[in-house]
């Protein structure tokens, strides 16, 4: 829908925005470009889900905003890469849903259980506007970004082939608790966990 400039402290990229009416509501994603994506090695991609408390806030309740600069540096260190934002907060709950959670987390739950205990699923994305942007790039083979096996089978289902899974993890992990669930509910990829 448009597209400009973006220069930012990692280094020079190019913004696109994207829409996808549902059924429901329009879903809405921008992607980062930095370089050339066809090629060999596929491009490093990176697919992160909107994350206010942490990506803004520099909250220490979640690893988002970690990953966010982790894929950015990554992407600039290689020259090329794609990063897509997708507006997705809460795994898919709104931010406001979210911010229940926390409450619920406050008092015991873990990130799974307190979605569950608002009656969502753990995980409400289903990455189908990813996949577009992937499509929209004429990209068909990827470098994923991602502890998350769901982004993986997500993307192989739309028939984007991941050929490499690489770790986006933190150094300084000052979520342990919320990681833990991931790994152990939600089955993320999450060496020494």
């Amino acid at each position: 829908m448009a597209e400009a400039e973006f220069p930012t402290r990692f280094g020079r990229f190019r913004i696109y925005g994207f829409a996808r009416t549902g059924a429901n509501a329009a879903e809405e994603a921008v992607a980062l470009r930095m370089g050339e994506l066809q090629g060999e090695p596929p491009p490093l991609v990176r697919i992160h889900s909107q994350c206010l408390t942490g990506d803004v806030f520099h909250s220490l309740r979640c690893d988002c905003r970690a990953q966010l600069e982790i894929s950015l540096e990554r992407i600039t260190a290689e020259g090329r890469g794609l990063l897509i934002y997708e507006n997705a907060e809460g795994r898919g709950i709104g931010l406001l849903n979210k911010l229940r959670a926390y409450e619920l987390q406050d008092q015991g739950a873990d990130t799974v259980e307190a979605n569950e205990a608002l009656g969502f699923a753990a995980d409400l994305r289903d990455y189908e506007l990813p996949a577009a942007i992937l499509r929209y790039f004429g990209i068909g083979e990827v470098r994923l970004l991602s502890n998350n096996p769901r982004k993986i089978e997500a993307l192989e289902r739309a028939g984007v082939r991941v050929a490499e899974r690489v770790p986006c993890l933190p150094a300084v992990v000052s979520a342990e608790q919320y990681l833990r669930a991931k790994k152990e509910k939600l089955g993320h990829l999450l060496e020494g966990f």
